[in-house]
C-alpha cells in the first residue's frame, strides 16, 4: 500500500494522526497542492476530485476520503477500536465524527481559503463574506463542543475515537492559518484539546 498525501493539509492528518494511534505504518509519497501536484493527470487517474489523501492498495485500486481510509485499516488492525466497540459506540462515534467534519473542519478550511492571504493560493476567486460566515458557524460549534465537553472526556464518550482526531485536526488548522482560533473562555474545549495534543499521536 502507499499513501499519497501533503503534510500541510488537514485531511491528511487526520489519517496520520488515526495511522500513529494504531501503530501502523504506511510509505508514503507528498502531493504539493500549492504546487498544482493534485491536479496532474497521473494523480487525477488516482482521485479524479482531485483531493488528498488517496490510499492506493496492493492491486493498484485507489481509495479516497480520510475516514474511508481510516475504516479500511480499522479492519485490518481492529485494535485499538477508534470507530467505537459496540452499536451504541459506533453510532455515537459517527454522529460526533459526522458533526466535527461538517460543522468545525469544512467551515474553517473554507475560512481559510477565503479568508487569509494564504488560502489565495487555492482559491484563486476568494469570497471573504462566505469566509465570515464559516468562521461563526465553526465559532458556533466550538461552542456546542465545549459545553459537550463539560460532562465528559473525549467528544463522543469516555474513549479516544476518530471524533477527536476530527476535532483536534480541524483546531489545529484554524489556529495555525489564523483563520479561527478557540477562544480563551472555552475552558472545557481547552481542557480536551490540551489532552489530545499531549498524545504522541498528535505529532504526526
Amino acid at each position: 500500500m502507499k499513501l499519497y498525501e501533503f503534510k500541510a493539509a488537514p485531511n491528511p492528518r487526520r489519517v496520520r494522526v488515526y495511522l500513529a494511534e494504531k501503530n501502523f505504518s504506511i510509505p508514503c509519497e507528498q502531493v504539493n497542492l500549492f504546487k498544482g501536484e493534485h491536479k496532474a493527470p497521473g494523480f487525477l487517474a488516482k482521485n479524479p476530485f482531485a483531493r488528498v489523501p488517496v490510499l492506493e492498495l496492493d492491486d493498484g485500486r485507489t481509495l479516497a476520503e480520510s475516514m474511508a481510509i481510516c475504516r479500511y485499516i480499522e479492519e485490518l488492525k481492529p485494535s485499538p477500536p477508534l470507530f467505537g466497540r459496540n452499536r451504541e459506540e459506533h453510532a455515537f462515534v459517527e454522529m460526533w465524527q459526522r458533526s466535527a467534519e461538517y460543522e468545525l473542519l469544512f467551515p474553517i478550511a473554507n475560512a481559510f481559503r477565503h479568508g487569509t492571504e494564504f488560502g489565495k493560493g487555492l482559491e484563486s476567486n476568494q469570497n471573504t463574506a462566505w469566509a465570515e460566515t464559516c468562521r461563526a458557524r465553526a465559532l458556533a460549534a466550538m461552542k456546542i463542543l465545549d459545553a459537550e465537553l463539560g460532562g465528559r472526556q473525549f467528544v463522543a464518550g469516555n474513549e479516544f475515537t476518530v471524533a477527536d482526531i476530527t476535532t483536534m485536526v480541524s483546531i489545529d488548522f484554524g489556529a495555525a492559518t489564523g483563520a479561527v482560533k478557540v477562544p480563551d473562555d472555552m475552558k472545557h474545549l481547552k481542557r480536551w484539546h490540551g489532552e489530545v495534543s499531549a498524545r504522541p499521536s498528535a505529532k504526526a
